[in-house]
């Protein structure tokens, strides 16, 4: 049973192109000059050409962030917030409902996103980097279920086992997944209109601020 018709109980959001108009590895390969070889990757897998862990580590492993390129990204995912984005945040927890971040991004740099948006970090989930003593690239946590098709799906499925429902708000291919945990899907094409989001989503919303999205979860009969 999706959550189209029920009253939501949690609301999380996608972080790139949705609370910020970054696409974090996009970014940190533009950083390290591998961008031609990075930014088809992310587009073909966005719109659901190619699943996303045929993708994910070999981006990984053309861009290699270290810790300053994530310190990089982090301030970047910042001052390229979307706009509504806290309003939209702050509005939604003043209606009851529980906030959560679910990205195919990196966690490290999504934190202090979430941290000014008051959503804390055991509500962020992300792909976790991993850095050697000296702050090197040593990988990528590559059991994250967020690394992989079906793994926002697979976090909402856990997030909603006690019976709440719950609404995804992202811009992608991998949001559209989601449904299979029964989430109501709302696409964003504020920062980035997909066809196949804006084709699929439940609600789609045109934008250009975050805050759109927060009446037609609201308004879901309660």
């Amino acid at each position: 049973m999706t959550a189209v018709g029920r009253s939501i109980d949690i609301v999380c959001f996608d972080c790139d192109s949705t609370l910020s108009r970054v696409e974090g590895i996009d970014a940190l390969a533009r950083r390290a000059g591998v961008e031609s070889d990075v930014a088809p990757l992310t587009v073909a897998a966005m719109a659901g050409e190619l699943a996303l862990d045929s993708v994910y580590g070999t981006r990984m492993e053309l861009v290699r962030p270290d810790r300053a390129a994530i310190e990089w990204l982090a301030k970047l995912y910042m001052d390229e917030m979307v706009q509504g984005a806290p309003e939209a945040v702050s509005r939604l927890r003043e209606a009851g409902k529980d906030v959560h971040i679910i990205s195919g991004g990196l966690r490290q740099a999504i934190l202090p996103l979430a941290a000014s948006l008051k959503v804390s970090d055991d509500n962020v989930h992300a792909v976790d980097v991993v850095f050697d003593n000296d702050g090197a690239y040593a990988g990528f946590d590559q059991a994250s279920p967020l690394a992989r098709p079906g793994g926002k799906a697979e976090v909402c499925r856990a997030l909603s086992r006690t019976g709440r429902s719950l609404a995804l708000v992202g811009d992608g291919a991998t949001d559209i997944e989601a449904r299979a945990a029964g989430a109501l899907i709302v696409g964003f094409g504020g920062v980035v209109v997909r066809d196949n989001v804006k084709t699929a989503a439940d609600i789609f919303v045109a934008g250009p601020s975050l805050t759109a999205v927060v009446d037609p979860i609201l308004a879901q009969p309660r």
